[in-house]
């Protein structure tokens, strides 16, 4: 029977970030993975996350996110590779909407670089947008966005390189606690370990029956469209604008693509799904969420659709992460980092869950995202 220190169970980004923390370590860790790492069945896939320092959604994220930035340039040196790309991002909406007032509340607390930007100065500065004239724009320079798979491919092969075991096509069936440590169980066979890390996103739920997690799975379509015309002169920025059509995100063409801008709505339908049933294909009432905010406020976006693809949010219900110890079972490590926000903080939270794998406690706080908040 195989002895780790740590096994890692779901290599998404969060898993593949832990897996790579816990190598360079020294620890003896075990990465399972039951699709091949950087899979289209999850949350981790779609070419490009964006990237941004001030927070909408809360401010406490802002520390982490500093870490993180440094972490992602950590990686970049060591992986040879480009994955974290700054563009500058626009979070545009009326003035007294959550995204930007959550926007202002993150960055004046936090002492962030911004801009704010009245419709009309952003429409002069970035012609390829339409805001109605009460609108505003917060500019933070610090935004961009990251290669999604490629960062995945970058943190396994450092961690493989360090002495990780990485294995693909194998299907975790269950985690039990064991005097001393963990037993995991697969398709496979049976391992022990010192301590196992559930990263199993939408699946997370089914791998842990006993534990009455409050997780909800909702299926997400993000599509790339051709504008019309190029959208600026001199670059365009990722950007987030709140409308009346809902929330929706862009990441602006990238060279050597298709030319195509990523152009998604945030929670979608808001959809309940399960992950290994719900319909994968994007159909024409899907693209009718996303192309009205398209033609209204970025007309020069407004061309045909190239690609769409769908992937998963793992919801929590106040929407912030999810990062415990198991109740009882102290040796088992629950991370849901995500609510649809998580991408950006891969590399800290791989430091999170490597800390408490191998010292029981970690520098970084996550009191906001303990267990205990749903009991």
């Amino acid at each position: 029977m195989a002895h780790f220190d740590v096994v890692v169970c779901g290599l998404g980004v969060m898993g593949s970030a832990a897996v790579h923390q816990l190598a360079r370590r020294g620890e003896r860790v075990l990465g399972l993975e039951r699709h091949v790492p950087g899979h289209d069945r999850g949350s981790s896939h779609g070419h490009t996350r964006i990237i941004r320092l001030g927070y909408f959604e809360h401010p406490s994220y802002v520390p982490l996110l500093r870490r993180a930035y440094a972490l992602w340039r950590e990686l970049e040196i060591a992986s040879g590779q480009a994955l974290l790309h700054t563009t500058g991002i626009a979070e545009i909406g009326p003035p007294d909407g959550p995204l930007v007032t959550g926007t202002l509340d993150s960055t004046r607390l936090h002492g962030l670089r911004h801009e704010v930007l009245a419709a009309g100065e952003l429409m002069q500065r970035l012609p390829a947008f339409n805001l109605p004239a009460d609108y505003v724009a917060v500019l933070q320079p610090d935004g961009g966005f990251l290669a999604a798979e490629p960062s995945i491919a970058a943190m396994l092969e450092l961690a493989a390189t360090a002495g990780a075991t990485i294995r693909s096509g194998e299907t975790v069936q269950a985690v039990e606690p064991r005097a001393g440590g963990v037993r995991v169980v697969t398709d496979r066979g049976t391992i022990e370990a010192g301590a196992a890390i559930v990263t199993a996103g939408a699946w997370t739920k089914s791998l842990l029956p006993e534990l009455a997690l409050p997780l909800r799975v909702t299926r997400e379509v993000m599509a790339w469209f051709a504008p019309h015309a190029p959208l600026a002169t001199d670059g365009f920025p990722v950007f987030i604008l709140e409308s009346r059509h809902g929330m929706h995100y862009g990441i602006p063409p990238q060279p050597g693509g298709d030319g195509g801008i990523k152009i998604a709505k945030h929670h979608h339908r808001d959809e309940t799904v399960d992950p290994d049933t719900c319909d994968r294909a994007v159909t024409a009432a899907d693209e009718a969420l996303i192309r009205p905010v398209i033609a209204e406020h970025l007309p020069t976006a407004n061309g045909r659709m190239l690609a769409a693809k769908t992937c998963l949010y793992t919801m929590t219900p106040d929407s912030d992460f999810l990062i415990d110890r198991l109740p009882g079972a102290p040796a088992i490590i629950v991370a849901s980092p995500c609510s649809g926000h998580g991408f950006k903080f891969a590399p800290v939270i791989g430091e999170i869950l490597a800390d408490l794998a191998t010292t029981g406690g970690t520098r970084h706080d996550i009191s906001r995202f303990g267990l205990a908040r749903f009991t």
